[in-house]
């Protein structure tokens, strides 16, 4: 964690260029699959040639919805597509095809936890879409710079915030729950190191009573929460001290070079005049209905907070449980699937985030390739509930639903007549041998040293292969030992 200086404040807003789930292309119908061969997915259209024409993929509009009724924002029924300017190798048309005038999301507002537990609201100036372009390969060989397009004309949402974070944790925790909610809604993958996920940070320092926003330089392209933590970290030391020695700072675009964790300058750092944008003269203003948008906000899952806070209330799980549940969609639609049919949260709850996620981790799997369904789950659960089995007999059942042994626990408790004996006729004798082989320490526990009632029905544990009730048990011992 960065100390800042106390003289100093840090002005920081996060651009953050989400590419969203669709088959195909913002403007053409080619192929947004990753990892294929360079320059094998970029159509005429995604590269500018004479006489194409793009057309609006109406998929991504619906999922530009979805994010903005999930910050609360303003969704502008008439959005417009414009032509920013400028000219690289990765953009072959010599122009971006984006939203500037008329974004479909204005405003809006999530909110972050800070490191005290308590809360603050970041402001969401706009969310737009746009078309992203290539990607130049500068390692592809000796002194060459080679260009791939196949990213060309994928499908982009920027989410641009107000400058109101005010460290690199409130950044870092910003992205994170702005990744989530994509995630979440099902409008991004996340996947950074793919590319799907990208951080622009601008970032500004000033003196603490000065009204006016220092000078910002703009960190580009971060594909990891860790490196925009570090590189917010390196520039606010490098403007600190710049300012500190006298020396100015000028606007400018940054790379941030994560063997040596620094930040280094890319360009100066263009204006919205330098774009020169002016309407997409070969598209339409796209109107969207009430009726779509209501559809849509009709149709929204349950949100992350949301249901945090109906585990907590409503199913009076711990806090902390709680949000772990709700961090994943799909982890908390196995909670929720699961605990309708068990009826019991708390032991769900345990039985996920401890055997269940443990086992997901140690195997690298995520929650949608469990090999333990949560139908499988709660028959597990309910059993334990109705004593039909013991707690560490479920462990070792569990075990063989996760190896593909069964599929069923009921079957496999039958079939290897593991159900809990609760028949006291069948204790009874069991107990009254181990309390005669060991007369001392049945005497101790008779004298009150109640530890001694573990050893015991570890015992009788042991003797069943596990399947004694251990309640009953305890209380069988209690009885004797008194009437001894």
């Amino acid at each position: 964690m960065m100390t800042i200086p106390a003289d100093w404040q840090v002005d920081i807003g996060l651009e953050i260029h989400a590419q969203l789930k669709t088959a195909s292309k913002i403007f053409s119908g080619a192929s947004t699959q990753f990892g294929q061969p360079p320059n094998s997915q970029a159509s005429v259209i995604d590269l500018g040639m004479p006489g194409v024409l793009p057309a609006v993929n109406g998929a991504v509009f619906k999922k530009a919805v979805q994010f903005g009724l999930g910050v609360g924002g303003q969704i502008n029924r008439e959005s417009r597509f414009d032509r920013k300017n400028y000219f690289y190798p990765d953009l072959p048309k010599g122009y971006q095809i984006t939203q500037m005038d008329q974004p479909i999301v204005i405003g809006g507002s999530v909110t972050i936890a800070l490191p005290d537990g308590s809360t603050k609201p970041i402001a969401l100036t706009r969310a737009h879409l746009e078309e992203d372009a290539g990607k130049s390969i500068h390692d592809w060989k000796p002194n060459h710079t080679g260009v791939d397009l196949n990213r060309a004309g994928t499908p982009l949402l920027e989410i641009v915030s107000e400058p109101q974070l005010k460290s690199p944790e409130e950044a870092v925790a910003y992205a994170r729950v702005i990744h989530q909610l994509l995630t979440y809604l099902e409008i991004c993958d996340g996947n950074m190191a793919e590319g799907s996920l990208r951080f622009d940070a601008n970032i500004s320092v000033r003196k603490i009573n000065d009204a006016k926003l220092g000078v910002r330089s703009e960190i580009k392209n971060l594909n990891s929460f860790r490196f925009l933590d570090q590189a917010i970290n390196f520039e606010i030391s490098r403007q600190v001290e710049m300012l500190t020695a006298g020396q100015p700072l000028s606007q400018d675009t940054r790379l941030f070079d994560p063997e040596k964790l620094e930040t280094r300058p890319m360009r100066s750092k263009e204006t919205a005049t330098d774009y020169r944008y002016f309407p997409e003269p070969d598209l339409l203003p796209v109107v969207l209905s009430e009726h779509y948008i209501d559809e849509i906000k009709r149709n929204l899952p349950e949100l992350p907070q949301a249901r945090t806070n109906r585990y907590h209330s409503t199913l009076a799980l711990p806090l902390a449980d709680a949000q772990r549940l709700a961090q994943d969609r799909r982890l908390a639609d196995f909670f929720d699937e699961t605990v309708a049919k068990t009826q019991n949260p708390k032991v769900t709850a345990n039985w996920i985030k401890g055997d269940l996620l443990a086992r997901l981790n140690e195997a690298a799997l995520t929650i949608a390739d469990s090999p333990v369904s949560s139908d499988q789950l709660a028959e597990l659960i309910t059993m334990v509930d109705q004593d039909t089995i013991s707690g560490k007999i479920a462990k070792d059942v569990f075990g063989a639903l996760w190896e593909g042994k069964t599929t069923s626990a009921a079957a496999y408790v039958r079939d290897h007549q593991l159900e809990q004996v609760s028949d006291l006729s069948a204790l009874e004798p069991i107990i009254e041998s181990l309390l005669t082989d060991h007369p001392k320490q049945a005497s101790d526990l008779k004298a009150g040293k109640d530890k001694l009632m573990g050893f015991f029905v570890g015992k009788v544990m042991q003797a069943t292969q596990g399947t004694a009730n251990p309640k009953q048990v305890n209380d069988l011992i209690r009885a004797k030992i008194d009437r001894s």
